[in-house]
């Protein structure tokens, strides 16, 4: 493979691990919400950005994390014939469905992008008696998806590499 595609999956694996570790730390922030919000209600005082914090830190722990699961497979897969494979025939069957991945979040990346845009430009606001802003958690998102169609392509620059015979380490 061309260096100028090894830097590529270099760079994308390194960043992607950076901020996978950090979105793991994610759900202790989650949790530390939650039991804010049991000890305030326990307490006749209840919070109401509490659950909302909670599910925009659990998005925001889920998009995050999307890219490094992949690059790590720590993603579901159904393994019944999978691991019994030669590298050869996984990395066919990867490249496939790499490509339909990328098609997949090409999409969702356009839908991100139009709502993250919609959201700054209006001011969006949630539903709710709290009544965040949705700009800042949309960001977040949109940038999960990048992260995973970025990972999406480093993952298929490996398995192309993997069916030349050299592989990327």
């Amino acid at each position: 493979m061309p260096d100028v595609v090894k830097r590529y999956v270099h760079f994308v694996d390194t960043f992607n691990r950076r901020v996978g570790i950090f979105a793991m730390y994610l759900i202790f922030a989650m949790f530390a919400i939650l039991l804010y919000s049991s000890t305030s209600k326990a307490f006749k005082l209840p919070a109401n950005w509490t659950l909302e914090s909670a599910q925009f830190t659990m998005a925001a722990y889920y998009m995050l994390g999307g890219a490094f699961a992949m690059q790590t497979g720590d993603h579901v897969r159904m393994d019944l014939f999978y691991g019994t494979w030669s590298a050869r025939k996984r990395a066919i069957f990867d490249l496939v469905t790499a490509v339909a991945l990328v098609v997949f979040l090409g999409f969702m990346l356009y839908g991100g992008i139009t709502s993250t845009t919609y959201a700054i430009q209006f001011k969006e606001k949630s539903f709710t008696a709290w009544a965040p802003y949705m700009a800042p958690i949309k960001i977040v998102m949109t940038f999960g998806v990048l992260m995973m169609l970025a990972q999406a392509f480093s993952s298929l620059f490996k398995d192309i590499a993997v069916l030349r015979g050299r592989p990327i380490a």
